[in-house]
């Protein structure tokens, strides 16, 4: 079984797994992903662990005028484990206890923060895993503008009838690539819409101020 995926078809139904909500550092999704998938069957858990999934997208951004593919995290800082984390309590019939080797392995991973739900987590249920499937698939064939700015953030445009001029963000649409500035027009402040290629982040000087 290939234990590592990207998105969520085809997870295999195995009995008394679960499929659990995991947070990881960011930018250790990927590493912590290959460590669970790789190392389970070497600490013995191979019929512990089913897969682990690190959703992705494609998205686009523009580095110099080209347009660039590549594949970003759909949502970062997260991994969906399928697990048996939990099983029969022989002290207790009709109850459950924790896997406590599962659960150490999982949370002692290079990049784990822990189980969403901390010392408790609950599997995702039939239908939470359904929508998860249905917001990746909607992105499916779809090549998603990249755009990290923020609303309120200062940027300067640099292509267009507005470069030079400078404003805040009031509107990001990352669906587009498009972002809505405030610039001074004839001394009155005016919204254009621009495309997220069309601008830069303003940074801040030595001193502190925006330039």
């Amino acid at each position: 079984m290939e234990r590592a995926k990207n998105d969520f078809t085809d997870i295999p139904e195995v009995e008394g797994m679960g499929l659990y909500v995991v947070q990881t550092l960011t930018g250790q999704e990927k590493r912590a992903q290959t460590y669970l998938a790789n190392q389970c069957d070497a600490a013995e858990l191979g019929g512990s662990i089913g897969v682990v999934i690190l959703p992705l997208e494609t998205v686009f951004e523009v580095k110099e005028k080209k347009r660039v593919k590549k594949e970003m995290k759909f949502f970062p800082g997260y991994l969906f484990v399928q697990a048996k984390l939990y099983g029969p309590d022989p002290a207790r019939p009709r109850h459950e206890k924790l896997n406590v080797d599962v659960w150490r392995f999982v949370t002692n991973a290079p990049g784990i923060i822990g189980f969403l739900g901390g010392d408790h987590p609950h599997a995702l249920k039939p239908r939470e895993i359904a929508d998860l499937a249905d917001q990746a698939k909607g992105t499916e064939g779809k090549e998603r503008p990249k755009i990290d700015y923020k609303i309120g953030e200062m940027v300067l445009i640099t292509d267009g009838a507005f470069k030079g001029s400078e404003g805040p963000i009031d509107m990001v649409d990352p669906d587009r690539g498009k972002l809505n500035v405030t610039v001074t027009v004839f001394g009155r402040p005016t919204p254009v819409e621009l495309e997220h290629w069309q601008v830069e982040r303003k940074v801040a000087d030595a001193a502190g101020s925006l330039g």
